[in-house]
C-alpha cells in the first residue's frame, strides 16, 4: 500500500512540475499544435489520475465503508493483494488534501461552466441588439453566418448548438472571397474539436490552482495552440498565404506587426503562416501520441497492479 501512494504521488508531481519544462523546450509543439494539445491534456491527466487513484486507496485504507463499497465486487485475494490495513500513518492526510484538491478542482470546474454560460448568454443578447432589423415579413436570421454593421474589420464565433460566425461590415470590405473562406475555416475548426471546452477546462485548473506549474502552463499553452491548430486547418483548404492575409487584414488596426505590441501570438501566427515549419513524419506523429496516451494511463497501471499480479 505504500508503494502504491508513493508511486501515485511521484507520477503527479512529475507531471505537475517536470513534464511542463519538457514539453516548454521542445521544438516539436510549434510544428504538430494537434498533437502537442493531445500530449498537454494526458499530461493533466496523468496528474489528475494519479491524485484520484491515491485518494481512492487513501480512502479505502482509513475509512472501512468505503473500503467496503470499492472492493466489495473484488475477490479476497485482491484485497489482500492491497494490505488496506498496513497504510501508513500519513495516509489520513494525503487523503483529506486530496479530498479538499478535488473538492476545489470541481467546483472550479462548475464555477467556469456557469461563467461561460453567462457570458455567452450575454454576448448573444448584446448581438441580437447589434444585428440589423430585417424588413418585414422576413424571419429572424438563425443561419451559421450574422453580419453586424460595424466600420473595424472582426470575425469571431459564438459557441453554442449550432455555433454562429459572427463578421462585421468592415471585414467583409477588406476581405476578399478566398480570405473570407479562410476565416471561417479557421473558426470552424475551432468549433469541430470543441476548442472552447478545452479552454474552459484549462482556465478552470490554472484559476483553482495557479502556483501548480502543469496547470498554468497548460492554459497558456492550450490558448496558443488551438490558434495554431485553427490556422492549419484554415491553410490546408485556402492556402498559407490566404490565411495570413486574411489575418493581417483583421488585425492590421490592432498593431498586430508592431514590435511594441504585447500580444506577440498574432505575429507569431502570421509568421508561421508565411513560413510555415515542417510538419513530424508519420512515425514521429504516432510516436507521440502513443506515448503521451501511455503516460496518461500509468497511474491506472500503477493502481491496479496489484490486482492483476492476483490473475
Amino acid at each position: 500500500m505504500t508503494v502504491l501512494l508513493l508511486l501515485l504521488i511521484a507520477v503527479a508531481l512529475t507531471a505537475a512540475v517536470l513534464g511542463p519544462r519538457a514539453l516548454l523546450r521542445a521544438g516539436w509543439p510549434e510544428r504538430e499544435p494537434v498533437v502537442a494539445l493531445w500530449a498537454w491534456q494526458c499530461l493533466v491527466a496523468a496528474a489528475l489520475l494519479s491524485c484520484l487513484a491515491a485518494l481512492v486507496l487513501g480512502a479505502a485504507a482509513v475509512f472501512e465503508t468505503v473500503r467496503t463499497h470499492a472492493f466489495a465486487p473484488a475477490p479476497a485475494a485482491v484485497t489482500a493483494a492491497y494490505d488496506l490495513t498496513a497504510a501508513p500513518p500519513w495516509t489520513a492526510v494525503l487523503t483529506l488534501l486530496l479530498a479538499c484538491g478535488a473538492a476545489w478542482s470541481g467546483a472550479m470546474l462548475a464555477r467556469e461552466v456557469v461563467e461561460a454560460r453567462r457570458r455567452r448568454l450575454l454576448r448573444r443578447a448584446h448581438l441580437r441588439e447589434r444585428a440589423p432589423d430585417l424588413p418585414a415579413g422576413l424571419p429572424d436570421a438563425q443561419g451559421p453566418l450574422l453580419v453586424l454593421e460595424d466600420e473595424y474589420p472582426d470575425a469571431w464565433l459564438m459557441p453554442g448548438a449550432p455555433p454562429r460566425l459572427v463578421v462585421t461590415t468592415g471585414a467583409l470590405g477588406k476581405l476578399t472571397d478566398r480570405q473570407l473562406d479562410a476565416v471561417l475555416a479557421h473558426e470552424l475548426g475551432h468549433a469541430r474539436a470543441r476548442h472552447d471546452w478545452l479552454l474552459h477546462l484549462s482556465t478552470a485548473l490554472a484559476t483553482g490552482f495557479p502556483r501548480v506549474p502543469l496547470f498554468a502552463h497548460f492554459a497558456d499553452q492550450t490558448h496558443r495552440l488551438v490558434e495554431l491548430a485553427a490556422d492549419d486547418t484554415a491553410s490546408r483548404r485556402c492556402g498559407h498565404l490566404t490565411t495570413a492575409l486574411a489575418l493581417i487584414e483583421l488585425n492590421q488596426h490592432r498593431g498586430v506587426l508592431s514590435c511594441a505590441n504585447t500580444r506577440r501570438l498574432l505575429g507569431d501566427r502570421v509568421e508561421r503562416l508565411l513560413s510555415p515549419p515542417p510538419r513530424l513524419d508519420r512515425t514521429r506523429r504516432a510516436a507521440t501520441t502513443t506515448a503521451a496516451a501511455l503516460l496518461a494511463l500509468l497511474p491506472l497501471l500503477i493502481a491496479f497492479a496489484p490486482a492483476l499480479g492476483t490473475l
